[in-house]
């Protein structure tokens, strides 16, 4: 297995303890189905090692709410740089680059009953109110906030080096969660933050991640260059299928898409292959985790692996907020997605109370429904705004093959359960 090496990195022993909690969600369905002893899965979450986000113990009834964020970070979870040739491996620039966005918001619902759960996707450029009195941006920009406002608390204080970008980190993380629940409505039970060498080096652990494009792409900006057809992704290919945003005709909301059939592919992947019924593959798994992954203290991962056991793959409905339009454009951030919060709250705590009505015909519709404004102007961008976000309209990178989106500006259809393989643009 290949794997992006960091020189120089944190100890292995907090790490595998943090990487574990990672494994525990991807494996919990295949440690269940296979009867692969408890025993074990209670030593590989004995003693970890987490940070202090969320602040509030305890659930609502046993359901869980969990914040799951890929984070455009250049730095490990212990807060050292990482070197200048795995960034260019990643295709993430240089080391001032980015570096305090979310790249990926979802929203994961476990319910208490052993039902189904729903994977709620928030598109990054989401034009909300950000919590704490940040005003209306794109909901990307709320780790933004939070950890730009902690930094210059922290210099003043003397804070430095790694403890600097942890607590940073971890401010920007209680920012995301809070306006996340201003908007849906819900409460924030645990959180978990992916680097960009986590998501490189989980696909090569698991061998790779079986995905499908309806029409061949390329895009030199996030390295991606992808056939149409069924295709396994992996390493920084893998990194490139669910960065990529520019000449893809409905942008971010795409790149949700692409997102939601990764996921699925890694659940289907490792059910199907068994590959996380196999101690030494959890051990592969665990290493390619090192550095990548931050959660919440608190959370008794035992008992919610026994209840994700009881779900499995077919159980996991993938869906994402109503949207308006694609392009509207804001005051300060450019281009954005169009949201109505009151929507939003609506659609959210109706796929709460039943996971599996995310992916009837009503929610799709609904999620195609143009929303009411929020504070920016509906209409086309012109070229080249400054904004960096993505057009409505299709780019010169895509190569070809039919369109499955219903039309410019609208956003294609995205509940789906993971059960079954998808084709997306």
């Amino acid at each position: 297995m290949a794997r992006v090496a960091i020189p120089g990195g944190p100890r292995p022993g907090r790490l595998h303890r943090v990487a574990r909690v990672v494994v525990a969600l991807l494996s919990a369905l295949v440690l269940g189905l296979t009867g692969y002893g408890w025993a074990q899965l209670n030593g590989l979450l004995s003693g970890l090692t987490a940070t202090d986000v969320i602040g509030r113990g305890g659930d609502r009834d046993g359901e869980e709410n969990i914040l799951v964020v890929g984070v455009d970070s250049r730095t490990d979870a212990s807060g050292r740089p990482l070197p200048q040739e795995v960034l260019d491996r990643l295709h993430a620039g240089d080391s001032d680059d980015g570096g305090t966005t979310t790249d990926t918001m979802l929203l994961v619902h476990v319910p208490a009953d052993g039902g189904s759960a729903a994977v709620i996707s928030l598109p990054r450029d989401a034009y909300v109110p950000i919590a704490d009195g940040w005003g209306t941006h794109k909901i990307n920009s709320a780790f933004t906030f939070g950890r730009a406002a902690a930094v210059v608390r922290l210099r003043s204080a003397g804070a430095t080096g790694p403890v600097l970008e942890i607590q940073a980190d971890a401010a920007g993380a209680r920012t995301a969660i809070r306006t996340v629940e201003q908007l849906t409505g819900v409460r924030i039970t645990h959180y978990i933050a992916l680097n960009l060498v986590g998501f490189h080096d989980l696909s090569e652990a698991v061998g790779g991640v079986p995905v499908c494009l309806n029409a061949a792409v390329r895009d030199s900006l996030s390295g991606a260059e992808f056939p149409a057809g069924p295709q396994t992704v992996r390493g920084a290919r893998a990194l490139a299928f669910v960065r990529q945003r520019h000449g893809l005709e409905h942008g971010d909301l795409d790149r949700v898409r692409r997102q939601q059939a990764f996921l699925a592919g890694l659940v289907r992947s490792a059910l199907s292959a068994g590959t996380l019924a196999d101690p030494a593959a959890l051990r592969r798994i665990t290493e390619a985790l090192q550095g990548s992954v931050t959660v919440d203290q608190g959370w008794d991962l035992t008992a919610f692996t026994g209840r994700l056991a009881r779900i499995g793959a077919g159980g996991v409905v993938f869906t994402t907020i109503p949207v308006g339009s694609l392009a509207v454009q804001t005051p300060t951030d450019g281009v954005a997605v169009q949201v109505d919060p009151a929507k939003v709250a609506r659609f959210v705590q109706r796929v709460v109370a039943d996971p599996s009505a995310a992916s009837s015909p009503a929610a799709d519709a609904e999620a195609a429904t143009p929303a009411a404004p929020a504070g920016a102007v509906p209409g086309r961008p012109p070229d080249g705004d400054a904004g960096g976000s993505p057009s409505a309209t299709p780019g010169p990178a895509r190569t070809g093959g039919p369109s499955a989106t219903p039309g410019p500006g609208r956003p294609p259809p995205s509940s789906f359960s993971a059960s079954a393989p998808v084709c997306v643009d």
